[in-house]
């Protein structure tokens, strides 16, 4: 009887230990995920222009960015409506720095007189020193720098089109033609400069860890949790078959 009582108790065990690790598993995949898309609910008051054909102006209301790929020095991001049922853009944007992060999310604007759309200029995610600098087709990028005083990247217009194409995977051929086509910034003069002019690269870090070093303190700490629970049940056998 005693031998069965202690198999029931060490078979809740392991069940209870196996759903903590489960449960750490789910959410740390889900963090994983929200981090690496940077998915970002925002509620513009005033019409925002983003890069699209032309002048893409959104009118006030609610949007979602997210990244859909930022596996190289060169991003893609995607704006959707509010429930991300329609997809506006999908815009290739630079990664740009700032000294200062934040806890929340901060866009800035190329400012525009009062009543009219501000073009949005970079989108930084909470908690991040690295956002994304958008890039607009050269004729809109020109058209800006003039009105705002301020240089703007642009790829060539040709590529405008792949802006506001429907696409789901960073390996569609709108998204390759965004991010190999060639990028450069216009001052408001006209002048056309390096993108390294306009963009502030990140600090270069001697050493870190890898990324798939991420999960491993709950690794670790799972197996911990094993150990312990082995340990505390084979003491309690010893000591009552004692």
């Amino acid at each position: 009887m005693f031998a069965r009582n202690q198999s029931k108790r060490w078979s809740r065990t392991l069940v209870l230990a196996f759903s903590i690790t489960v449960l750490c598993m789910l959410f740390s995949s889900t963090v994983s995920a929200q981090t690496w898309n940077k998915r970002t609910s925002v509620t513009f008051s005033g019409p925002v222009e983003i890069p699209g054909v032309g002048a893409q102006v959104l009118p006030a209301g609610t949007y979602v960015f997210r990244l859909l790929d930022s596996q190289s020095d060169r991003h893609i991001v995607q704006v959707f409506n509010k429930d991300e049922s329609q997809l506006y853009a999908t815009i290739l944007a630079i990664p740009n720095y700032r000294i200062q992060a934040t806890d929340k999310t901060v866009m800035t604007f190329a400012e525009r007189a009062a009543g009219e759309p501000q073009a949005i200029r970079a989108w930084f995610y909470p908690g991040d020193n690295s956002g994304q600098e958008f890039v607009y087709p050269k004729k809109r990028a020109v058209e800006l720098a003039k009105i705002t005083n301020q240089s703007v990247l642009y790829v060539p217009d040709e590529v405008a089109p792949n802006i506001v194409a429907p696409v789901k995977t960073a390996t569609e051929p709108p998204v390759i033609a965004l991010k190999e086509a060639p990028v450069a910034a216009v001052k408001p003069t006209g002048e056309t400069v390096a993108i390294a002019e306009v963009v502030v690269p990140p600090p270069v870090l001697a050493t870190g860890l890898p990324k798939t070093a991420g999960n491993l303190p709950l690794l670790a700490l799972m197996g911990l949790l094993f150990i312990a629970t082995g340990f505390s049940l084979k003491k309690t056998l010893c000591v009552r078959s004692y």
